[in-house]
């Protein structure tokens, strides 16, 4: 038998009966039963066997599966001793769901894709080695968060780390334009080798001139954003990484810009196929003065990119627009439009309510937020990236005679439900940040300039967290409520706690700062204020319950923090940031993200196979009144969730509003009296409310329709377990 031979198994027919309820019962059983069989019928027949620990590394080594030297700087026995220890983990997939993305989407397999060449623990003991470069410590310290699954490398590192034919192990970048051809040229080069080298690419066009502005004194010369746009979709589809994942990208526009009608209906269903982008994401970048307009109902100004760098002397994104706005509006010299904000304000939601897109980054509140010297002016692919930028000037022979800084994204995430067992979470997060730094440290995108120059100079990482909704449920925790908010407050405050100690750490050793430390928030020591003027410990009962056995940073804990950071500095320019945790959630048997699940038994689409079931983590008749469908809850409380974690994180977090077509009955109080139907003024109030709370950003709208779903355990009314 090989995996291209699979006949007559039976675990996708068992997985699927767990959306038929029996006798009002919801039949787990049957996705452990499927579990057991995926195990038995594919993947125990279909794994290359090997004699001993030393030829599998011989075989995998000749045949060019994974890197020499990497597992060179380990001696035999050290690698025996690593693989005892994982073993006497007696690690187990915990849902048929995990197991079978893990086989399908990272365990390393044969060149002609017949059999598989690792386990779960191999590829552990891959990252953990990989990670640690020669360490032995930290090797095992990196195994022992993996193993436990406190720890998750982001899917591209976790993915790619030892192997000899690989991808890059960062997630996604994040590019600019300046406007004038050679950087648009340079632009899209990038676009292209970026996509093929994987990840997301992020590319902010709001410093391009408008559609019908001037080039070299000719009036009406300029063709705007929208062909930019085009041009970028034709990239990322064309470098599609061998035809094995479809390049993404998304574009960033300003809100004042004068194409942001054009540059929205692109992504219009019936927009016009010149201009239509259909693959291609879109996100805005908002200053505050949008919202002040518009709440005011004024009008509201759209500025020239040209004339505005011609009168500032630098491109459109430096200009603060919101300090700037009425100096600009009263300056003859620069061109300008004029619609009402809220027209506007409308057009973002009409879209949102169609596509999704618009993402929504809240510039000005980050930029408020932000430690570190410089201007933030766009984000990345999931709108969690939120690191400052500055500008390349690229000349004739597309050469940089000002070399900018862009950015790459190395990430990874802490589950919420094994963390909160660890038996030393400082320990852990210091194994995860220096897991994270071999990444930056390594991570070499020449073909890029600008991303390699900011990355060297800035060190940055992003840790997160997923699990959050699992481990509310397993402790008995509506999302949203009191208790919850404690939680996730603290939670996060110790992640900044002890990534900003750990980072600390690796600036004393290594003698070395990021880049213009010393002109940021945490040189002069007014990044810590607000921890050292008062206790942010859990404050219900429910939460200091919870963290009974975890050490608290005190007051004193965070003056002492102060004092060494201000003394020997930091590594990291950016330590955090919450991103979306796709199908590497499903791995670890944990609820996405900080978001809340969809369904208590989740239906996937998988290509090729048909529908898969994954039932919630922890789910049973304890939890499960405690597991509300995202659709059906306040999407204010998801906000208050993230914005309990945000004033924590330094980076942003991908915040997804789940909204119904048609809306429950007492959600939201200003529908009383109105439709029940979802309207552009439901999203409008929304998103005031997220940016009223200091969100960041806000990443994707999903809509379920009133014909969306099927039959089964989920609209099971008096469903049990």
């Amino acid at each position: 038998m090989s995996l291209k031979n699979l006949k007559d198994v039976t675990y996708y027919d068992l997985n699927n009966e767990i959306n038929i309820p029996v006798n009002n019962q919801i039949p787990l059983n049957k996705d452990h039963e499927a579990l057991a069989a995926f195990l038995k019928e594919n993947v125990n027949p279909n794994t290359k066997q090997f004699d001993s620990l030393q030829d599998r590394f011989d075989y995998l080594i000749k045949n060019d599966y994974i890197e020499e030297d990497s597992i060179k700087k380990y001696s035999p026995e050290f690698l025996q001793k690593l693989y005892d220890f994982l073993n006497s983990q007696n690690f187990h997939f915990q849902s048929f769901m995990a197991a079978y993305k893990f086989y399908a989407q990272y365990a390393l397999k044969t060149n002609d894709n017949s059999y598989y060449l690792e386990h779960f623990v191999d590829r552990v003991a891959m990252n953990a080695t990989y990670f640690a470069d020669g360490d032995e410590d930290l090797a095992m310290s990196i195994a022992d968060e993996i193993i436990h699954q406190r720890y998750q490398p982001a899917t591209p590192s976790f993915l790619n780390a030892g192997r000899k034919q690989r991808g890059e192990l960062v997630s996604c970048f994040l590019i600019q334009a300046t406007d004038d051809m050679n950087a648009i040229g340079r632009t899209i080069n990038s676009a292209l080798q970026l996509s093929k080298l994987g990840g997301g690419v992020g590319i902010n066009l709001s410093n391009l001139r408008e559609a019908g502005a001037p080039i070299k004194g000719i009036e009406g010369a300029a063709s705007g954003v929208v062909p930019v746009m085009k041009l970028l979709e034709d990239s990322f589809s064309y470098a599609n990484q061998l035809g094995q994942r479809q390049g993404a990208g998304v574009v960033y526009l300003n809100i004042f810009h004068p194409d942001i009608i054009s540059f929205l209906s692109a992504k219009k269903e019936n927009a016009d196929e010149k201009i239509r982008v259909k693959t291609l994401s879109l996100g805005v970048v908002v200053p505050d003065k949008f919202y002040d307009l518009a709440r005011h109902d004024e009008d509201m100004y759209l500025f020239s990119p040209y004339s505005v760098e011609k009168v500032y002397g630098k491109p459109f994104s430096y200009v603060d627009i919101s300090a700037e706005y009425d100096n600009m509006v009263a300056n003859p010299a620069i061109t300008k439009t004029k619609m009402k904000a809220r027209d506007l304000e409308n057009e973002l939601s009409k879209l949102q309510q169609e596509s999704g897109y618009p993402y929504v980054v809240n510039v000005d509140t980050a930029n408020r937020d932000n430690p570190i010297y410089g201007k933030i002016v766009m984000s990345n692919l999931c709108s969690e990236i939120m690191q400052v930028q500055s500008p390349s000037e690229i000349n004739d022979k597309q050469e940089y005679t000002t070399m900018g800084t862009d950015i790459s994204c190395n990430l990874g995430s802490t589950n919420i439900v094994n963390m909160m067992n660890t038996p030393n979470f400082g320990h852990s997060v210091e194994t995860m940040v220096r897991a994270l730094t071999f990444v930056t440290d390594h991570s070499n995108i020449s073909v890029v300039p600008s991303i390699q120059n900011g990355n060297a100079l800035a060190h940055t990482i992003g840790l997160g967290a997923m699990g959050l909704h699992g481990y509310l449920a397993k402790n008995h925790m509506y999302y949203g409520n009191v208790d919850s908010l404690d939680f996730t407050s603290v939670y996060f405050m110790l992640l900044n706690y002890w990534t900003l100690k750990a980072s600390n750490e690796i600036a004393r050793e290594r003698h070395e700062t990021f880049h213009n430390f010393e002109k940021s928030k945490y040189a002069d020591g007014s990044y810590f204020d607000k921890y050292v003027s008062k206790d942010w410990g859990p404050k219900t009962e429910k939460a200091k319950a919870l963290f009974e056995t975890i050490d608290i940073p005190t007051q004193a804990d965070w003056q002492a923090l102060k004092e060494a950071v201000m003394k020997d500095g930091l590594y990291h320019q950016n330590r955090m940031a919450v991103a979306p945790t796709g199908s590497i959630s499903y791995i670890n048997d944990a609820t996405a993200s900080l978001q809340p699940i969809v369904n208590r038994v989740e239906e996937r689409q998988e290509k090729k196979i048909g529908k898969i079931y994954f039932p919630a983590p922890y789910l049973d008749n304890s939890t499960l009144k405690y597991y509300q469908s995202a659709y059906d809850i306040d999407m204010r409380k998801v906000v208050d969730i993230y914005a309990a974690a945000q004033q924590h994180v330094d980076q942003g977090m991908s915040m997804t509003f789940f909204m119904r077509s048609t809306i429950p009955e007492g959600m939201y109080e200003w529908k009383d009296g109105r439709t029940n139907k979802m309207t552009t003024r439901d999203l409008n109030i929304l998103r005031n409310y997220a940016y009223n709370k200091g969100i960041k950003s806000i990443y994707y709208i999903r809509t379920f329709t009133d014909n969306d779903g099927e039959v089964g355990v989920n609209q099971c009314e008096s469903c049990s377990i």
